[in-house]
């Protein structure tokens, strides 16, 4: 077995006050994560997309109760790019659902996850295009990082590896399905901005 290592956004060790950079390392983890599916084979590919699977939920709940609310309220035109960054959040959701009834080892698996990844890419890209510069030029240090606490508290319900102790990426996921994880993450989120309810 390889050793892969997937860094992921508190490894830097740097002071999550910035909802943008935050976000921004996320992106990169899911990057990462994408480099690991591809470059793995078996066991080490379900494992690494298992995590890329809950990253992805986590990360795409956690912007859709931020990020999206404040661009509404904040950003000139923020309506119209908030509803194209969820009609793409949709459509990547049922892709990654689609490829989650696949296993990693089906020949179909490869061309799909590689479509699913030129889709988020391009998403985050216009994420940070339209939504990420505009909330950094435009936002107070304080709301930045209420934000940023918002999402990680959202981030904590999906790490990119295993908790320590749990070996295997089917024991990790014994934690819970996808759906109830987006409902965990939205709650841990709602609690984190104070929204309890």
């Amino acid at each position: 077995m390889s050793e892969l290592h997937t860094p992921h956004a508190g490894d830097d060790r740097a002071p999550d006050i910035d909802v943008v950079a935050l976000l921004m390392r996320q992106h990169g983890d899911i990057r990462n994560l994408f480099d690991e599916v591809e470059a793995t084979t078996g066991d080490e590919r379900r494992d690494a997309f298992r995590r890329l699977v809950r990253l992805l939920a986590v990360h795409e709940t956690a912007e859709e109760e931020v990020v999206h609310p404040f661009a509404r309220r904040n950003l000139a035109g923020g309506e119209r790019v908030v509803e194209d960054r969820l009609a793409e959040e949709k459509a990547a959701k049922e892709a990654l659902s689609a490829l989650d009834d696949l296993d990693t080892d089906d020949p179909a698996f490869m061309p799909r996850l590689l479509q699913l990844r030129a889709d988020v890419q391009e998403h985050a890209r216009a994420e940070e295009r339209y939504e990420f510069t505009h909330i950094r030029g435009g936002t107070g240090v304080t709301d930045l990082a209420a934000m940023a606490k918002a999402v990680k508290a959202a981030e904590a319900m999906a790490p990119t590896r295993p908790h320590p102790g749990v070996e295997s990426a089917a024991a990790n996921m014994a934690l819970g399905p996808v759906a109830a994880l987006v409902d965990r993450t939205r709650d841990a989120v709602r609690k984190a901005m104070g929204k309890d309810g």
